[in-house]
C-alpha cells in the first residue's frame, strides 16, 4: 500500500476505529492506542488489500482483536476486574458485527449531517442527541419555529442521502433504545 493510500484509510477510518475499540475497552485514550498499533502493523507488515470492504473487515477485525487482547492482559486485569461473562459477551460475534454497524451507520449520517449548513447541522446533531425543540431553540439561541423549519429542511435533503443506509440506520435507532 502506498503512503498515500495508507494516510487515505488512516484519515477516513481512525476515528470510527477508536470509537469502535472504545465499545470494547471504555477507555478513549486506550482505544486510540490500540487503534495506532494496529495501523503501525498494518503499515510495517506492507499489508496489501483487494478493495475497501477488504480493507475495513481486516481493520474491524484487527481492532476487536487487539481490543480483546487487551482486556485479557494481565495489565488490564491488574487494575480492572472485569467478569468473564462480561468479557465472554465482548467476545461474541454478535456484539462485534452490531458494533462494526453502529460505526459504519454513524459515519454515513455524520457525513449527511456535513452537507447540510450549519446551523442546521447543528440542530441535526442536537436532534439526534435526543434534545427537544425547545432545548435546542434554548441552547442556540433562536426561535422554535426556527427549529422546526430547518428540521423539515434537513430532513428532505438527507433523506435521498441516506435512503441505501435506511436498514442500518434503523437498525442504530432501534439498538438504542
Amino acid at each position: 500500500m502506498s503512503l498515500k493510500a495508507y494516510k487515505n484509510v488512516f484519515d477516513s477510518l481512525y476515528a470510527s476505529l477508536c470509537l469502535f475499540a472504545n465499545s470494547y475497552v471504555k477507555d478513549i485514550d486506550i482505544a486510540k492506542d490500540l487503534v495506532q498499533d494496529v495501523f503501525i502493523k498494518v503499515w510495517e507488515d506492507q499489508i496489501q488489500f483487494n478493495n475497501e470492504a477488504a480493507i475495513k473487515s481486516y481493520l474491524y477485525t484487527a481492532v476487536k482483536n487487539r481490543s480483546l487482547d487487551f482486556l485479557k492482559s494481565s495489565r488490564f486485569k491488574a487494575t480492572d476486574l472485569m467478569s468473564v461473562v462480561e468479557l465472554d459477551t465482548l467476545n461474541k460475534e454478535s456484539f462485534y458485527l452490531k458494533e462494526v454497524v453502529i460505526e459504519e451507520a454513524s459515519t454515513k449520517i455524520e457525513e449527511a449531517i456535513n452537507t447540510l449548513p450549519c446551523k442546521c447541522a447543528q440542530i441535526m446533531r442536537l436532534s439526534i442527541k435526543e434534545f427537544t425543540n425547545v432545548e435546542i431553540a434554548n441552547q442556540l439561541a433562536i426561535s422554535v419555529n426556527t427549529v422546526k423549519a430547518q428540521k423539515k429542511i434537513a430532513y428532505k435533503r438527507l433523506r435521498p442521502l441516506l435512503k441505501d443506509y435506511y436498514i442500518y440506520i434503523a437498525f442504530v435507532f432501534e439498538s438504542y433504545n
